[in-house]
């Protein structure tokens, strides 16, 4: 018989999974506006809406989180040859790829190696995609970290933009660890964790996360004017990642966590994805909506496929 431990390993894995893809398809809808702009529009966005793609639709952040979640799956371990073939084998011009990164896959497909391939970006492109090794690390912070970092460096390897990889990896791998064991996350001690993890990495970057509010206002518009008057909430490593782990840890539900990142605006369907990835991996699959689950896009690589895999990467870690 299945321990309690081992299914909510499984539901947690799979909620940091989808979580992301629920974030991004949620904010996808709103990606650039601002909070003003989205509030006139829908008063608060709450559903899944259409965007620059049909409504339930993931973007780049998530297609690129699949191909971490399919090398963890395929090998039981982190490698960024793997990786990198996978993210030009899902690569799909059309999911709303930052600049950079076509230059990245046109070098992949010529054959380089993915050690020769990134940029000095200091986006948040790699943290956007990271929950996969959060998860499958969550009981390892030196191996995360390290899978984080090198992952981080096949697109990004900019100080800021590695920071915000691990950052994030850690703040997921710590949801899980606190989700797995039923006990509620202390704000400062989660955000000191987070914050050392990337002190030795940017300095800057671990004060921000220091930065972010412990105490929320009891109001989605306070607390969206709390975030955004200390972070960007833009395509920086450093306006994105604090702003994604504030909304998670300023609410006390995944609905919750995810109705408030998104409705901040700027780089939404990537601070949604984070939010997600972070909240999935602390209330599990089994807590999300059924109207958002249910909206999700479900072809070949859908929602169907994301679950299994997630739920693949639980077995392995299991063994």
């Amino acid at each position: 018989m299945e321990t309690i431990s081992a299914e909510r390993v499984r539901d947690r894995f799979a909620g940091a999974a989808l979580g992301t893809f629920v974030g991004d398809a949620l904010g996808m809808a709103v990606e650039g506006w601002s909070p003003a702009l989205i509030h006139r529009r829908f008063g608060r966005l709450e559903t899944m809406e259409p965007g620059r793609f049909p409504k339930g639709y993931y973007t780049d952040d998530t297609e690129m989180m699949i191909g971490i979640l399919e090398c963890l799956a395929e090998v039981g371990r982190f490698d960024p040859d793997i990786t990198a073939r996978n993210f030009l084998t899902n690569f799909h011009p059309d999911r709303g790829y930052g600049n950079r990164i076509y230059g990245i896959m046109a070098r992949l497909a010529q054959g380089e190696p993915w050690d020769r391939v990134g940029t000095d970006s200091f986006g948040n492109g790699s943290a956007m995609r990271v929950a996969p090794i959060g998860f499958f690390f969550h009981d390892d912070p030196t191996q995360l970290k390290e899978a984080a970092l090198l992952s981080s460096r096949i697109t990004h390897f900019h100080p800021r933009g590695l920071a915000g990889a691990a950052a994030q990896a850690s703040a997921v791998g710590l949801a899980v660890r606190h989700g797995v064991a039923d006990d509620a996350a202390d704000h400062r001690a989660f955000c000191e964790i987070v914050a050392g993890t990337v002190e030795d990495v940017d300095a800057g970057f671990a004060r921000a996360v220091m930065n972010i509010p412990l105490e929320s206002t009891g109001d989605l518009d306070g607390d969206i004017e709390l975030i955004r008057e200390r972070f960007a909430c833009d395509v920086t490593a450093i306006g994105a990642v604090p702003a994604a782990i504030a909304a998670f840890l300023l609410t006390d539900d995944f609905r919750g966590a995810l109705i408030l990142a998104v409705n901040l605006g700027g780089d939404a369907d990537t601070v949604g994805a984070m939010t997600g990835a972070i909240a999935g991996g602390y209330y599990g699959m089994s807590r999300f909506p059924r109207e958002w689950v249910d909206e999700l896009e479900n072809n070949v690589k859908g929602r169907d496929y994301v679950i299994a895999l997630a739920q693949k990467c639980a077995m392995l870690h299991s063994l």
